[in-house]
């Protein structure tokens, strides 16, 4: 019977999702693109001072083996075999910063996450020796110079670390974004580990010129980086190296499985939806809120705040493809906000339960900006406030406030999407964690005021990254031919609410979102001093309005 079900499954293609809230290991069977088993392991993020968000690489790295043995582990226990897996892909938390000494494998400093503010200082003293009639940055990356990108937060470790500065001077230090630690690492690391990257996590550094699709000389004198410590740029489907991890006896089993894949986690998600053609779009609810569309081979520039980026480059002698991106900072990150800090729930998936006891924020409005403000606005003085409370508002009301809010952010990148298209997206085609959550897809539905689309198998990053492993040459066992891709469940969910009611309720939004700006200066972000938290608006908000108003028994739902 075992026997009989392995010879049915076929060739299977791995794919770790390494996440800025969790890393995963899942595994696809090629030919009908079905999840047969996965694991998932939940990331520590530091903050170390006010603006500062942090990830251990080591932490990083023992979770994708711990989820690549858990997950062979489940495969064997469905009697499947899993010298069946022919390939590994790699999907990511892009511009997330990481260097490391090559001769000992060890990290120099944490990981910065993409998230992080420190850079606001460097970021404003850059500007200013950018020419306002050539904004050479933008128009060679399709990046605004922002603290989100890696090209600052490798000028501070280069300024700030002294472990840094002294392994570049001995040639000892190599940069990556997480994807790039991970292949080194799983390739073999201190023993011929491969350093690379893909075109879709370099066009993320603001070194890469989007163009010539090569590290660019000028960005990275202009930066003050040195272009020694920079990875490979590969294509997106092609095989980097061999898995070499026999320290780890369970994933051990998966040596010499071709590491064949590789995408920044939106790239993935957009190659998941199997949005190949010019014009379709995805939105991921994941730690943010990301929405890409397909503008095919030609870059396209933004007039409202959008970021051009590279789409995806399915093999070395393939086409690469462009996107158009609307980033939102926070999304998911808000809900594990409710939980971790303020304690109001005490799993993520309770936020659904609480606002469906209400269905309605009450007229509560949250501007999550706990990193300023991502597209369209492109504000780092922005910070998070809660407005709108009156003795009435409870916990389930700013729970509702925390979904919308998700939703309202979309709103705006979607309409900066539309203008710059010139087409209205006619749906929205959606995927991530967060779309487990009914009333979200619901709320964002009536916000957007056009049906959401919902694969039944959420987990397209996964899927993208192991498409893109298991159609690379000398593996074939995925083909992307459009007429061998496998038709996809959808769930839809239609606007139940009328339009006057939708656009008033996003008005209102945009007046609190107005409000949040201004309110933090360069220097205050960079201090570290704790006494920020007094000028910063969800500290008055929430510790003022809230404990002053409701009460902290009456927040924490208790009469």
């Amino acid at each position: 019977m075992a026997a009989a079900k392995k010879a049915v499954l076929g060739p299977l293609v791995g794919a770790v999702d390494q996440g800025t809230s969790s890393t995963r290991f899942l595994v696809f069977n090629s030919k009908t693109a079905e999840l047969l088993s996965h694991h998932q392991v939940e990331i520590k993020q530091e903050f170390p001072r006010e603006g500062w968000v942090e990830q251990d690489p080591k932490e990083i790295l023992q979770s994708v083996y711990e989820c690549i043995e858990k997950t062979c582990e489940k495969l064997g226990q469905l009697n499947i075999d899993i010298s069946n897996i022919k390939a590994i892909g790699v999907s990511n938390q892009r511009e997330t910063t990481v260097v490391w000494d090559k001769l000992t494998g060890e990290p120099l400093y944490n990981a910065v996450v993409w998230l992080d503010l420190r850079t606001q200082s460097t970021v404003e003293s850059l500007s200013k020796r950018i020419p306002g009639n050539n904004n050479f940055v933008k128009s060679k990356t399709g990046l605004p110079l922002s603290t989100y990108f890696s090209a600052v937060k490798l000028r501070w470790l280069l300024d700030n670390v002294r472990k840094v500065q002294k392994a570049v001077e001995e040639d000892r230090a190599l940069f990556g974004t997480i994807d790039s630690w991970l292949i080194w690492s799983l390739t073999g690391g201190v023993s011929g580990g491969v350093h690379c990257t893909d075109v879709t996590n370099a066009s993320r550094t603001m070194l890469f010129n989007i163009h010539s699709l090569e590290w660019d000389k000028e960005l990275c004198e202009f930066f003050g980086i040195p272009m020694k410590i920079l990875p490979n740029v590969r294509s997106s489907s092609e095989i980097y190296g061999l898995m070499k991890i026999s320290h780890s006896p369970k994933a051990g089993a998966l040596e010499g499985v071709p590491i064949s894949g590789c995408l920044g986690d939106q790239s993935a998600a957009l190659v998941g939806q199997m949005c190949f053609q010019d014009g379709q779009a995805k939105n991921t609810y994941g730690t943010g809120c990301f929405l890409l569309c397909n503008t095919g081979r030609k870059c396209v520039f933004s007039e409202h705040g959008l970021l051009t980026t590279v789409a995806y480059k399915l093999g070395r002698d393939k086409p690469v493809y462009y996107a158009l991106e609307g980033s939102v900072a926070i999304a998911g990150a808000v809900i594990r906000w409710l939980r971790d800090n303020l304690g109001i729930i005490k799993s993520s998936e309770e936020i659904e339960k609480l606002a469906k006891e209400v269905g309605t924020s009450y007229g509560c409005y949250f501007v999550p900006a706990f990193s300023g403000l991502y597209a369209p606005y492109w504000e780092p003085s922005a910070r998070g406030i809660i407005c709108g409370l009156t003795q009435f508002t409870n916990k389930c009301h700013i729970a509702f406030a925390a979904l919308e809010a998700v939703c309202f952010q979309t709103r705006e990148i979607l309409d900066a999407m539309n203008r710059d298209c010139g087409i209205p997206l006619s749906h929205l085609q959606v995927d991530g964690g967060m779309t487990n959550n009914k009333i979200l897809m619901q709320l964002q539905a009536d916000i957007l005021y056009i049906p959401v689309v919902k694969p039944s198998m959420p987990e397209t990053t996964a899927l993208g990254a192991a498409m893109a492993a298991g159609a690379a040459e000398g593996v074939g066992v995925w083909s992307l031919e459009p007429e061998d891709l496998s038709a996809v469940t959808m769930e839809r969910f239609e606007p139940q609410i009328n339009a006057e009611e939708s656009e008033i309720r996003y008005s209102t939004w945009k007046k609190a979102v107005m409000k949040s700006m201004g309110w933090v200066t360069t220097q205050s972000s960079e201090s570290g001093d704790p006494s920020i938290f007094c000028s910063l608006p969800l500290g008055f908000f929430i510790v003022s309005s809230v404990v002053m108003l409701i009460g902290a028994r009456y927040l924490s739902g208790m009469p």
